[in-house]
């Protein structure tokens, strides 16, 4: 039966992948090598720490149109407002993606991928209702900073400039309220929506409720100068003006036991409305189970019977409530439990590792990491804003925002921090297909060019034909990675790769295959004598075509689709 008891042995290779995959967006060989030895519970305290900010403030080489100069660190002057940028803000917010992804795949942490799963429960489009740059580098860096505290995010996220606007609560009045964010902040982003039991009713919440919580979140505003800084974060934030605010007491519905939120007149007041109503809100069982169901769905599988609901999420559930909805006392024991490793049935119809189509920021870090493709390096030391900008920056930019974002990620369906509706992503609530939304015949092509882009270093998604700034040198790779004990054994090359790449160690009808490729048809002796006489003499060539075809075969194969 499905068991939340800790998986105890040392995880071993199969394990370890399972849970790096899962937890993080990429890992190398050497993370590998180290986490096989380690227990479950010692691997997830070492993902738990604090990730390093090695690229520090987001930078835009582009020069500007209208000042003749680089943008460079726009997010930062002398004040804590930046300059009004009117042009390149589509761009800017890309380069921030950038920023927040290039911190994400130099590293394993749990934060990363945890941000982007508080992104789709709290969730904006940057590119549909969010104006300013500054507002979406302020979203990101609030779910950074309560990344592990579920319900202060849920307070502060009503003050985010960006939320603010992106769900209309800019023109929700006292006099003339728009429930928009109301409804999406107890529909989408908290309790969500119950079977409906009669007339505007749905069980977890009414109509009614919608109305008194737009109430509440009356009279909150946008703030564009970003001179209203949150005392506890020093992140910009909206404001509250109080001439707009329903100071009438709020009267919730018999879901919420008829609690009654007293109103306020003050600025203060009306931040303690919302802290009232955000901890009524979390005090319903219906609420913790909630956001375990969609973590289960991120991070274990995302579909589940009975016998999961009874005997994971609810427990989790419960753990999450009586830690004040801390996130990581109840990842740490999801991802170190027996069920986590599928270690807890025999059911071998229901396979947990391997059962999660990749999302294409999965599959782009992995693919980089795993073969040990250099990034150029964007970092800078120290906000100090130069007046030139280095090639590197520039270059970054080129893959990031010209390959990467524009192309690899608008051909596979997911431009990082901007779904197409404030629902999120299909892959990540939409049912049946959940995460195969991610592989589909629209984002297909964009995924199978990856590794040929990769391979010849230009742009083959839009056949622009483009310089994407990275490089897979599959000789250099497999020459002197170190990750290959016997270069010129097909057999033995094709399984090492595979035991790298995939979830499940391949079948020898796998193995088969793929040496075939390697070999073109040919017996194996073909590969050996062909790898012996480029070391003897430096004509990479014909080696080079082979393993070209090789990888691309097993990038693209569906075991490396999957997670």
């Amino acid at each position: 039966m499905p068991s939340l008891n800790p998986s105890e042995d040392s995880l071993g290779y199969r394990k370890a992948k399972h849970l790096l995959r899962r937890a993080c967006f990429s890992y190398s060989k050497n993370t590998l090598d180290l986490f096989a030895t380690l227990t479950a519970e010692e691997a997830v305290h070492e993902l738990s720490n604090e990730p390093i900010l090695f690229w520090e403030h987001p930078y835009d080489p582009v020069v500007n149109s209208e000042s003749g100069v680089p943008d460079g660190f726009w997010m930062h002057t002398e004040n804590t407002t930046p300059q009004d940028f009117t042009v390149g803000h589509f761009r800017k917010k890309a380069i921030i993606s950038g920023w927040w992804w290039y911190n994400a795949q130099k590293q394993n942490s749990l934060k990363h991928k945890l941000i982007f799963f508080l992104h789709s429960c709290f969730t904006l489009s940057k590119h549909d209702g969010v104006p300013k740059s500054s507002y979406f580098y302020d979203y990101l860096r609030l779910i950074d900073f309560y990344a592990y505290d579920l319900k202060t995010l849920a307070k502060k996220i009503t003050f985010d400039n960006s939320i603010l606007y992106y769900l209309d609560n800019n023109t929700n009045n006292k006099n003339n309220p728009n429930e928009n964010y109301a409804r999406e902040f107890l529909e989408l982003f908290t309790i969500l929506k119950g079977e409906q039991i009669g007339e505007g009713n749905y069980t977890t919440y009414t109509e009614s409720d919608i109305q008194n919580a737009a109430k509440v979140f009356s009279g909150i505003k946008t703030k564009p100068l970003r001179d209203t800084l949150d005392p506890d974060t020093q992140i910009p934030m909206g404001y509250v003006n109080t001439g707009q605010h329903d100071t009438a007491d709020k009267i919730f519905s018999s879901a919420f036991d008829n609690q009654i939120i007293s109103g306020q007149s003050t600025e203060q007041g009306v931040i303690q409305e919302v802290d009232d109503f955000v901890e009524m809100i979390f005090s319903q069982q219906a609420t913790a189970k909630s956001y375990c169901r969609k973590l289960y769905r991120f991070y274990v599988k995302s579909e589940w019977n009975q016998e999961v609901e009874d005997d994971i999420i609810s427990p989790l559930a419960d753990l999450l409530i009586a830690n004040n909805f801390n996130l990581i006392p109840v990842l740490e024991t999801l991802l170190v439990s027996q069920h986590f490793y599928d270690e807890d049935t025999i059911n071998n119809s229901d396979e947990i590792i391997g059962s999660i189509v990749k999302s294409p920021i999965q599959l782009i870090s992995e693919t980089i990491n795993l073969l040990d493709i250099s990034l150029l390096n964007p970092e800078a030391s120290a906000y100090n804003p130069p007046s030139t900008f280095s090639e590197e920056q520039l270059n970054f930019k080129r893959f990031y925002y010209n390959f990467a974002y524009l192309s690899f990620f608008t051909s596979t369906a997911l431009r990082p921090f901007s779904p197409e509706t404030v629902a999120g992503y299909p892959a990540m609530y939409q049912s049946p297909s959940f995460d195969r939304n991610w592989f589909t015949s629209n984002t297909i092509i964009g995924r199978y060019k990856l590794i040929e882009c990769f391979i010849t270093g230009q742009n083959k998604i839009n056949n622009s034909g483009t310089n994407i700034r990275a490089y897979f040198d599959s000789v250099e790779y497999v020459e002197n990675s170190g990750n290959f004990s016997l270069a010129n054994n097909a057999s033995t090359l094709v399984t090492e790769i595979a035991d790298l790449l995939y979830c499940e160690s391949i079948d020898s009808t796998r193995v088969t295959y793929f040496v075939s490729i390697l070999t073109d048809g040919l017996e194996e002796y073909y590969w050996s004598s062909a790898w012996t006489d480029y070391l003897q003499t430096g004509n990479q060539v014909q080696v080079k075509i082979r393993l070209d075809a090789l990888f691309t075969a097993m990038i693209n194969a569906a075991e490396f689709q999957l997670m």
